[in-house]
This record gives structure tokens, sequence and C-alpha cells, in this order.
């Protein structure tokens, strides 16, 4: 992920021992109570304004009970405001991935990689194939976010005509995506765990080694399994759909300059701001060049004059739906994009989530809770179990990555410390725990992200993001074994 470059906690990590441990624990009781009542009720449509709802009045009820123990609101108020702060440049990139997949989707980018991708990819082994080009992308990249908003909607579609479950093909592109964002130099995520613990960066990725590398062949192997069972549905033609694609759009290979365009800048380290803007604007430019019919096609559908058809086209792919028509209903399914507007949804999620995170951290709640943890920390496993623990409880309640690896990061380094553990044990727990849950996690930025860029609910693809699941419990399992513990020297 690289939504961001910098971190700012709002409030010191300090003990609140005057706050009850159930008071702090309550807000997050309502939350997961409500919550589970509103997924019952309204299922995958949740998400569309109810899920955002319940956060909110979680956030009150933190804040009421902060006011009642002392926590002015003026801090509360600041704490909301710096959290939000961090969501921001997420908040943007979400914007620009809307105009980009509109804009990719009218210059006939997507269609050309899902015609590409069909001739190329072998159904039974699609979902491995999945997560080995997810992860290269992505190593590449070191960003899963941008891995998801490019190669990622490609193989959903491709997964989609071979009638593959959306949330097995999303959980393979996670999982690669994941693996790569983890073990890249060029991510935010591995240089902030490192950074936080002290550890040096190449030390950090190396001993990172020792737990991705068993995850991700797990995954793998998993996923084997799976795909072996896979064939193409009867009556699916490979040749019938390209033929199909090719009747109403401009496929050309070089429409593939746009996606690398937009690669060769992020691996020259160029921010993803730039570079997502940059594949918008050359993919409105091809798609001048390449579907002019189109254009205009789109922009009669939406304002039934004949005037300014080119402008409207695209004024409509960036900020609208969009859907090219072929007659057939798997392609139509996947050939629409909802523009900028497809993703206030999702930005209303994150604002909504970023509210109650920075009500519980501002109140000093999330403190109270973690240093109970942490005192009760007894062996080497337990303290990575805290942490563990700690990582995941910080994405759903901050409801941002980052935080739950600084967070964390700055409680713990004492502890690891005090046991005589080398600061790459914390470094890696961080990163094995925080990184990859966030995810998992419906109201978290990175969970909100990826469920809206890839199209499948949170809660559906997770069950199959095999990486992210099995990494935390391989680091308890190195932790349980003492497996290469790298231990500080003892001072003489």
């Amino acid at each position: 992920m690289d939504s961001k470059n910098s971190i700012e906690p709002g409030v010191d990590l300090g003990d609140r021992p005057d706050i009850p441990l159930i008071v702090a624990c309550f807000p997050l009781i309502f939350l997961v109570a409500t919550l589970s009542l509103n997924v019952f009720i309204f299922g995958d449509d949740a998400v569309g304004g109810s899920n955002q709802v319940l956060l909110m009045a979680s956030a009150a009820v933190a804040s009421i009970l902060a006011v009642f123990f002392h926590t002015s609101w003026q801090t509360i108020e600041e704490g909301i405001c710096n959290s939000l702060k961090i969501a921001i440049p997420a908040m943007l990139i979400l914007l620009m991935v809307g105009a980009l997949s509109g804009a990719w989707l009218l210059s006939g980018v997507i269609p050309t990689m899902i015609f590409y991708g069909l001739q190329l990819l072998d159904a039974s082994w699609f979902l491995v194939s999945a997560v080995i080009i997810s992860a290269i992308v992505a190593l590449f990249t070191g960003s899963s976010w941008t891995t998801s908003a490019t190669i990622g909607i490609a193989l959903m579609g491709i997964g989609k005509v071979l009638g593959i479950s959306p949330g097995l093909v999303a959980g393979a592109i996670i999982s690669g995506a994941y693996f790569g964002d983890k073990m890249s130099p060029l991510s935010d995520t591995t240089n902030l765990a490192a950074a936080a613990t002290g550890t040096e960066l190449f030390t950090h990725i190396r001993y990172m080694m020792l737990t991705t590398i068993p995850s991700i062949t797990l995954a793998l192997l998993v996923f084997a399994v799976l795909g072996a069972g896979v064939t193409e549905p009867a009556g699916l033609e490979s040749d019938a759909i390209a033929v199909t694609l090719q009747e109403h759009i401009n496929v050309s290979p070089w429409l593939l300059l746009v996606p690398l365009l937009v690669l060769v800048m992020i691996l020259r380290k160029v921010p993803a701001l730039p570079s997502l803007f940059a594949g918008v604007v050359a993919g409105l430019a091809f798609a001048l060049l390449f579907q002019p019919e189109l254009i205009r096609t789109i922009g009669r559908e939406n304002s039934g004059t004949e005037e300014f058809l080119l402008y409207r086209g695209i004024m409509q792919a960036c900020f609208g739906d969009v859907a090219i028509q072929t007659g057939n209903p798997v392609l139509d399914e996947l050939l629409t994009s909802g523009g900028i507007s497809g993703m206030l949804g999702t930005i209303w999620l994150i604002i909504s989530a970023m509210m109650f995170g920075g009500a519980m951290e501002a109140s000093g709640f999330l403190q109270r809770i973690t240093q109970v943890l942490i005192s009760r920390a007894r062996s080497i496993l337990g303290l990575v179990a805290t942490t563990a623990g700690t990582c995941v409880f910080s994405n759903a309640t901050t409801s941002d990555q980052y935080l739950s690896l600084v967070i964390p990061g700055r409680m713990f380094t004492a502890a690891y410390r005090e046991r005589g553990l080398a600061s790459q044990n914390l470094s890696r727990t961080l990163e094995d725990t925080g990184t990859v849950t966030s995810v998992l996690i419906p109201w978290n930025t990175c969970g909100a992200y990826h469920a809206t860029v890839l199209g499948v609910a949170t809660l559906s693809y997770a069950p199959f993001a095999f990486f992210c699941l099995i990494s935390p419990f391989m680091t308890l399992l190195v932790a349980a074994t003492g497996y290469r513990l790298v231990k500080l020297p003892q001072r003489g």
C-alpha cells in the first residue's frame, strides 16, 4: 500500500489507568454487536450506508464516554481530525482510481487485457497464475493498491468469463498483491515497519522470508488444488468471446502501453497519485485515438443530444456510469464502470471508520486496552501473540493499516528489548499481522479499497485470501518453536 507518506498519531500512547477496562472496551463491543446485526439484516448491502451510520454512532458512544471520563471535546475533535487527515491521501487515490477505471474501460485497455488474458491463461492454472502475476507487479511497484487497480481489474474480468467465483479470484489477487507488497523495498508498509522498530530495511525483509515464503507456498498449494477442478464453462468459446470484444471495441496491443506507463512511473518512484493521474490522461488520449465511435455512443446515451459528444463521453467515463453493451451477459456485466461516483460510498465508509478510530485513540481507550494486553504477556510466544492481537485490534478500531504498525511498534519496542529479542522479531510480527489483516476488515481503508476496486465484498473474498489468513498463524508457529529467533547480543 502507498496511500500516504507519513504518520501523525494524534495523542500520546501513555496509560490511562483511571479508565475502567470495560468502559474502554464498550465502544468496540457496541460496534461489533451492531455491525453483526447489520450484516445479518442487510447482507452485502450493509456497506451501502448502514455500516457507515453505525461507525458514526460508535464514534459518538466513544466520545460520550470519553467526556464522562474527563477527556475534553476539543481533544476528541482534534483526534478525529488527525485521523481523517491520515485518510485523505487514500481517499484521493480512490477518486483517481474511479476515473482510471472509467478511462481504461472507454479506451479499451481493460477489454484488451481481458482479450489477451483469455488466450494466454489456462483455466485450471488461472488462480495460481493470478497469485504469481499479482505478486510480481506488487513486488516491483511496492503497492498492493496499484496492483488491484491495474492488473487486478483485468484478472477479475478473466475469472468472471471463466466462471470462477469472484471471491476466489479476488482472494488470489490479494494474496499475491500482499506478498509482493510485504517483500518489496519500495513498499510504504515495509519501510514503515522497519522504521517504527529501528530495524535496517533489508534485515527486516530477509527476516520476513522465514514466515512469508512458507505462507505464500501454502497459499499457492491451496489455489492449485482449488484450480485443478476449474474448467471452461460449457458453451464458453474463448474465440467467440474474442470476436464479440473485437466487434464492439478496437482491441490493440498498443493499448497495453497505458498500464505499462503507470507501472514504469511507479518503478521510478513517482508517487501513486500522479502516476494514476497520468494513467487517466493516457487512457483518455488513447480512447480518442482508438475508440472515437464508442465515445460518441456513450456521450449520446447519457445526454440525448448530438452536441459535444466526445467531451460528454469522456466526462461521463471519468465521473459516472458507463456500460458497453455487447449482447453477451457475461461481458456486459464486466464492461461497466461507476467512475468517480462509484467510489463515493467507499469514501463515506472510510470517513466514518476514521471518525471512530480517532475518537477511540483520543479518548485513551485504545491505549488502556493494549496496555492490559502487554502486562499479561508472560512468554515469548505470549508477547508475539499479544503483538499480533494488538495489530489486528488496531486494524479493526483505527481502520488504518499504518496505525496498526505504528501503535504496536511504539508500544512493544521496550517489551521486546526487555525479553532480549532483536528488533526484527517485532518488525516481522507487525508485517505478518498488521499489514496483511487490514484487507480482511470491511471498514478498514484497505478492505474498503480493495472491495470497491475489485467489485467484491470484503467478507466474500476474505475466506479465500489464503496468504493473509496463513501469515499470522505462521508467525505464531515460528515463535512457538523458537526457530531462528534473533536475540540481542549479551552485554559483557
